[in-house]
């Protein structure tokens, strides 16, 4: 433990951005509770809470970097418990038709399922000396003090035993990872504080899954994932990975109402009409391990905590209950693991971290991430939101990009370590990568990516 900043702190919310904040929290508080609506398994298992559970995940490559950073060796935790690793820009990414040029990028591109990494990540947190997790408890509120200008626990109702009862858990700090559905914004009125702005991208997407067991030589050697990313002309996708245990996952992606029937017929069917055949050539005529079951994601949400002029001490809202992507751009897990970092830089001084600056500090980590999410989406037509002329120049220009990097590996590896969070966006124009599109783009087409663009853009001055 480092130099502490309080004797408890407790974590609402036992998911992946949860148990990073206790990770840290642990360094600098006597005592961590997390606090975990659902009943947590001992192997892993999808649960109630995370809805997108049985679906393809991401870790972005700088997620990764900073999961073996704060668990030094996890990398051999995954690969020990069957899971999958290999170059981020070796794997068959497909935009718009066309198969990037494989690059050897140096940064990992890890296939598990979400049970297994988040059961991983569970377990370490777990063994620390001074954290505990209590499961199956709902939080029905958060205590304060007199005058409601600092936040002093946290009150749960736990539901164990014939009579469920509410416990007032006391803190220095409380941490809201509660996720999309958090109640923060209530609890803030509650306490006579104005709740934040949200902005929001409405994109309407569905996943529609499917796993797999294939028999020998059905994937191509070496193969990992076959990655089709949808964009605003072809909004059909699909992410196809070969996972831990021999396991196969398929996901179906479709946007802005088009998306994948749960009969299995109608699945097949849209596998047929993706944009490459390459998953449809692999899966075909496998057998399937279960059903098609789909997941809904209205909208991306970024709750503005950080242009509050009034907000109570001992309270901090981190993950998705602060901002929530679009999931297939993989930056939900990536973007909390770097809030933690951010956390545990606040918590250097000593002392209880204040609010407002950590929500600052916070929110341009987002940006990053929203600008290449929230960015990409615009370019699909028929999304709702404003379209400045550095958004539609940049959506433009990665269509450029991506074209040149069906040709040119160089390309691939720039884009993929802007996609992946370790460079920021304007990498993409710095001098050598623009005279690369500018000499090998040809004509981009009139599909345009679900990518990077607009952030690109944005991030060219800076």
């Amino acid at each position: 433990m480092g130099i502490q900043a309080g004797k408890r702190a407790v974590v609402l919310g036992g998911s992946v951005a949860g148990l990073l904040a206790a990770r840290v929290l642990a360094e600098s508080f006597a005592e961590v509770l997390v606090v975990e609506r659902d009943g947590l398994p001992d192997e892993p298992a999808p649960r109630r809470g995370v809805p997108q559970g049985r679906h393809a995940h991401g870790l972005l490559a700088r997620g990764h970097q900073v999961l073996e950073e704060l668990f030094p060796g996890f990398t051999g935790d995954l690969r020990a418990a069957g899971a999958l690793t290999g170059d981020l820009g070796e794997l068959h990414w497909y935009f718009h038709g066309r198969r990037l040029r494989p690059a050897r990028t140096g940064l990992v591109a890890v296939a598990a399922t979400r049970p297994l990494l988040e059961g991983l990540i569970r377990a370490r947190v777990g063994a620390l000396a001074n954290v505990a997790l209590l499961d199956r408890c709902e939080v029905t509120g958060l205590a304060a003090t007199p005058g409601r200008r600092a936040v002093t626990g946290a009150r749960i109702l736990r539901r164990e035993g014939a009579a469920p009862a509410e416990t007032v858990l006391d803190a220095d700090l409380v941490v809201d990872a509660t996720g999309r559905g958090s109640r923060t914004a209530a609890h803030l009125r509650g306490l006579g504080y104005r709740p934040p702005a949200e902005d929001r991208v409405r994109i309407d997407l569905t996943y529609t899954t499917r796993h797999y067991r294939l028999g020998a030589g059905r994937m191509p050697a070496g193969v990992q994932s076959i990655n089709p990313v949808s964009g605003p002309v072809t909004p059909r996708g699909a992410f196809f990975s070969e996972l831990e245990d021999g396991l196969f996952v398929l996901s179906l992606t479709g946007v802005l109402g088009d998306r994948a029937p749960t009969d299995p017929d109608g699945f097949a069917a849209f596998v047929r009409s993706l944009p490459v055949p390459d998953v449809h050539d692999i899966v075909g005529d496998a057998e399937p391990l279960d059903a098609p079951v789909a997941f809904r994601f209205p909208a991306s949400v970024r709750r503005r905590y950080e242009r509050l002029e009034r907000f109570p001490a001992g309270l901090l809202v981190v993950g998705d209950a602060v901002c929530s992507f679009n999931p297939v751009y993989g930056q939900g897990m990536t973007v909390a693991a770097l809030e933690a970092l951010a956390l545990r830089g606040h918590l250097r001084s000593g002392a209880i971290p204040e609010p407002r600056r950590f929500f600052r500090d916070i929110s341009v980590i987002i940006d990053v991430a929203w600008d290449i999410s929230a960015g990409g989406d615009l370019a699909f037509p028929g999304v709702d939101g404003r379209r400045t002329l550095r958004t539609r120049v940049g959506n433009a220009y990665i269509a450029r990009l991506h074209a040149a990097a069906a040709r040119d590996p160089e390309l691939t590896r720039a884009f993929m370590r802007v996609a992946g969070l370790v460079d920021p966006p304007r990498a993409l124009t710095r001098p050598g990568v623009l005279l690369r599109v500018l000499r090998g783009g040809g004509a981009a087409g009139k599909d345009l990516p679900a990518g990077a663009g607009a952030a690109a853009a944005d991030h060219s001055s800076a």
